[in-house]
């Protein structure tokens, strides 16, 4: 057998296996029986969703996104359910995020699996953000991407010392998404934008500090916590957030310690005050702080077509509701789809995982307005819905 015949059965073969991933995710986006990725129990006064995928730290796939969805909304109608609960299985993440690697593989498959998952991701999250229902997010773990989204726009998120947030999206050739561009402006000062360009990590009652959180509770407290909610009966919103507070105030874990970040609030609303990246980095270079210049470091291996619609977004964002952002987003979302970051953030980040990934274009000077233009441009009848 030549070189040619083999080098053309191993790219069948390769095909086959790519494919077969991407139907098996797409049957199980079909099936119904919950207790494979996601846990929906009525229990006491509350129903309660489990993220239950706690060997891929809970990563969102687009069957949990439909039955949380379609639970969501029976719960919100049901006269007996007072309050919705939210957690993570296994104690090591609440959520990660979306299971990008099967989005990623099922593009690059020519298997159209994002326009679907982006779509019903950003109709949950909107959902979250008008549940009638009080809405309750145990944010203990990895809390980050789409986690966030299932969190953040809810009424209640109560976080651990275990808890560890961030928006982590201009590594991988995307965009802080699932509402980034509605939640992250509206933080103290100009937090909300250097979280979402850097992707900085928040830890434990940072989260709180940082007005992620709402509440900031002890891990070994959580059960607790749970069942007293739980044995509430038809609880108000009030009684719901008595109970929230009493076991916030009780905490103990690192409640002398400031805000990480309060020594460095000044320099991040300074420099990230500017309406192009180009003049944020210019600005971390005159101030010249070691703060200032390990940003910078960071910053400069993010992808530059991902920091400038995210510094758009944001701008953008800043005065929209959460549905128009979700509009925007998913106009966001298709766009870097088709583009050549988010599939080579993929696989330098998590598939191959060499931290070195090649953005085209690799410099911001390249990325022309008509270039970002572009990604915000409207999507006529495919646009997202409510």
């Amino acid at each position: 057998m030549g070189q040619l015949e083999v080098w053309r059965l191993m790219s069948r073969f390769n095909a086959f296996k790519r494919t077969n991933t991407i139907l098996h995710h797409l049957r199980m986006s079909k099936h119904t029986d919950a207790a494979a990725e996601v846990l929906l129990e009525k229990k006491g006064c509350a129903g309660v969703i489990t993220l239950n995928r706690p060997k891929f730290l809970n990563t969102l796939t687009l069957n949990m996104i439909r039955q949380i969805y379609s639970q969501l909304k029976k719960w919100e109608q049901d006269p007996e359910t007072f309050l919705i609960i939210i957690k993570g299985a296994g104690g090591k993440a609440f959520c990660a995020g979306g299971d990008i690697r099967v989005i990623s593989e099922a593009e690059k498959a020519k298997q159209n699996i994002a326009p679907v998952f982006f779509r019903e991701e950003y109709v949950l999250n909107n959902a979250v953000g008008s549940c009638q229902k009080p809405y309750v997010a145990l944010i203990h773990g990895i809390t980050m991407g789409g986690g966030v989204g299932l969190s953040i726009h809810g009424q209640f998120r109560v976080a651990t010392e275990k808890c560890l947030f961030a928006m982590p999206e201009t590594a991988i050739g995307l965009f802080p998404d699932v509402g980034g561009g509605y939640f992250l402006p509206r933080l103290q000062g100009k937090l909300g934008y250097f979280l979402a360009l850097t992707g900085f990590r928040l830890k434990g009652r940072d989260v709180y500090r940082a007005g992620i959180a709402t509440h900031f509770v002890d891990s070994e407290k959580l059960a607790m916590l749970e069942e007293d909610l739980l044995a509430l009966k038809s609880p108000s919103k009030e009684n719901i957030a008595s109970v929230l507070e009493n076991y916030h105030t009780e905490s103990k874990i690192d409640r002398d310690k400031s805000f990480m970040l309060e020594e460095h609030m000044d320099k991040i609303n300074s420099c990230f005050s500017a309406n192009t990246v180009e003049e944020i980095i210019e600005n971390l270079k005159q101030d010249g702080s070691s703060f200032a210049l390990e940003q910078l470091k960071v910053i400069n291996k993010m992808s530059p077509t991902s920091l400038k619609i995210t510094l758009r977004q944001l701008m953008e964002g800043s005065s929209k509701t959460l549905q128009e952002v979700l509009t925007m987003e998913y106009r966001l979302s298709q766009a870097c789809m088709r583009g050549h970051d988010f599939h080579e953030g993929v696989r330098a980040v998590v598939i191959d995982k060499d931290q070195s990934p090649k953005w085209k274009p690799a410099d911001l000077k390249e990325v022309t307005d008509e270039d970002l233009n572009n990604h915000f441009k409207s999507l006529g009848s495919n646009d997202l819905k409510f």
